[in-house]
């Protein structure tokens, strides 16, 4: 029996899930096929009908899921200590030194390997 439920469950999740995208694509369409209306009350209705698509998919088990996730991930990016101004312009200048001294290296590296493929074909010049 649980398995019949369970299935059932499923089966609605996928119907409000395609019903929530099939109703972002009527708004788009909409949000076209009225094109000579005012811009603003396209965008409003496009807004509107996001956000019941989007309060649909969040009755679902993914859409919480997600939720989920996303409450989460604020508050792992809340632990998250973060360099001082200081800290972040010395990296930076070490990085960009770093990158010119490597830069010239390898121009060095590739005038010197120009220097021996010429030398060596016999192409002085």
């Amino acid at each position: 029996m649980p398995d019949n439920a369970e299935a059932v469950n499923r089966m609605l999740e996928t119907i409000k899930l395609s019903g929530a995208v099939l109703l972002l694509l009527v708004g788009v369409v909409g949000f076209y096929y009225f094109g000579d209306a005012s811009t603003l009350y396209r965008v409003l209705a496009l807004l509107a009908v996001a956000g019941v698509a989007v309060g649909i998919i969040m009755t679902t088990q993914p859409g919480q899921g997600a939720w989920s996730f996303l409450q989460e991930s604020r508050t792992e990016v809340r632990k998250v200590v973060w360099p001082s101004r200081q800290e972040t312009v010395q990296t930076t200048l070490i990085v960009i030194a770093v990158v010119i001294l490597i830069g010239i290296f390898l121009w060095l590296v590739d005038m010197f390997l120009g220097w021996a493929v010429q030398l060596f074909i016999g192409q002085r010049g």
